[in-house]
């Protein structure tokens, strides 16, 4: 399954910005064909649930079992970074048996 399968395309244009001028784009006369250019440029999508530091010598010890301690607590929303860069924040959603992430809330601007 693609992920454009999953995308409803209304919310997708209301959340458009112009990433490199900072400049919003005004998605209201924007056509799905006009954007078909770029519907197969890849982009790097990952989500943090959490972070820590760690000395070399204690990551050198862990092994099967290890429990790593997060800066986040239970259900406390995740960050979804779309190319490095925080555009979300979310929950982990279980779908056919695999993980998934339901978007709660969209970052608008410099936020991190």
């Amino acid at each position: 399954m693609s992920d454009t399968e999953n995308m409803d395309w209304e919310e997708l244009e209301g959340t458009s910005s112009d990433a490199d001028t900072g400049a919003e784009v005004d998605t209201e006369n924007v056509s799905t064909g006009d954007l078909e250019a770029v519907f197969d440029v890849p982009v790097r999508v990952s989500a943090v649930l959490g972070k820590t530091n760690l000395a070399v010598s204690k990551l050198l010890r862990l092994g099967p079992g290890a429990v790593v301690e997060l800066d986040r607590k239970v259900g406390e929303a995740i960050d979804i970074y779309v190319n490095n860069r925080l555009v979300a924040r979310g929950e982990v959603v279980l779908v056919d048996e695999k993980l998934g992430i339901t978007m709660t809330e969209i970052i608008k601007g410099e936020e991190s």
